[in-house]
């Protein structure tokens, strides 16, 4: 009985006594969704275009970020080294076009899919030579992003506010919203949608997969730029922050791999979902819940909508 309340009554007699923890939750575990749906982002622009699960994307975010901290300690101003690392997103994007992508024009998904664990860890051996090993800090100040916090009252308690979360979940957001118009609304998203159909179909109305691809793939870039950004402010640029990326595939498996729409609420699910679990039921199983419950969702998902909450359904004739 004792283990029952501590599952059904008492987090939410908690969560009623004592509302500002949980409106810190909320606040944390939204800033953590916002955050987590830009990282799929990444992985659902690429899937449009190739169909494939860029496994790259994660260490994307994390070169973005160390060469951008990189031009910084070789003197190069905090603004213009922002526009140094995007033209190094955009040198990659058509690096990987050219040589990747265009030799595996037509072939199966897997081969392109295996040609995105060799970029991976490609990028991950030219990153430790030319950056090093060790972790660095982002360069907060900067780029004018703002620091400190503000704390309010609330039912008897303080709930805290750090800018730095405010102006990631605004940015964030808006970097969602710009590329999902973008990519809904325009003829580049209308030819990136008839690409990821089919590239045959796509290259017989005269859709240039190398010019989509590029641009597909520098946009990503961005995106992991951002995102390197963002969470390397919070904590720090290593290549730790990798494994953070991938929790975009379970945001994924909620949303739908081909949905924007998708990863906006597949990320804040998991966002929210692993903060509120980790805080009031935590205890209950020894914490760590931040580590597995959104593995856990992606799984259940798999087995009763595998195609995600916004996913297509793929119907096949046999």
């Amino acid at each position: 009985m004792d283990l029952l309340s501590q599952i059904f009554v008492e987090p939410f007699a908690l969560m009623v006594e004592m509302p500002d923890l949980l409106v810190q939750t909320l606040w944390e575990g939204f800033v953590s969704g916002v955050l987590y749906a830009l990282i799929a982002l990444g992985f659902v622009l690429i899937f449009k275009a190739s169909g494939v699960f860029n496994f790259a994307q994660g260490i994307m975010v994390v070169f973005s970020a160390l060469t951008l901290v990189g031009f910084y300690a070789m003197g190069v101003p905090a603004i213009l080294a922002l526009v140094l690392a995007i033209g190094v997103m955009f040198v990659l994007a058509w690096t990987v076009e050219r040589v990747v992508l265009r030799p595996l024009v037509n072939q199966p998904d897997i081969i392109l899919f295996m040609a995105t664990f060799g970029l991976t860890y490609f990028l991950i051996g030219f990153g430790e030579l030319v950056f090093g090993g060790e972790p660095k800090q982002m360069i907060t100040d900067e780029l004018f992003l703002p620091t400190g916090a503000t704390e309010f009252d609330l039912g008897g308690g303080y709930v805290r506010i750090q800018h730095l979360d405010v102006a990631a979940a605004v940015i964030a957001s808006i970097m969602i919203a710009v590329l999902g118009v973008f990519f809904s609304k325009t003829r580049i998203g209308r030819a990136l949608r008839a690409v990821a159909d089919s590239h045959k179909a796509a290259l017989s109305v005269g859709i240039s997969l190398n010019q989509i691809w590029v641009i597909v793939w520098f946009a990503a870039g961005v995106v992991a730029l951002v995102t390197g950004i963002m969470w390397g402010a919070r904590s720090d640029v290593s290549f730790a922050l990798q494994i953070i990326a991938l929790k975009a595939l379970p945001v994924l498996i909620l949303g739908g791999f081909t949905s924007i729409p998708g990863a906006i609420v597949g990320g804040l699910i998991i966002g929210l979902g692993e903060k509120i679990g980790e805080f009031y039921w935590g205890p209950v199983v020894g914490g760590g819940i931040e580590t597995w419950f959104a593995y856990v969702i992606a799984l259940i998902f798999l087995l009763f909508r595998p195609q995600g909450l916004f996913g297509e359904k793929i119907i096949e004739r046999v």
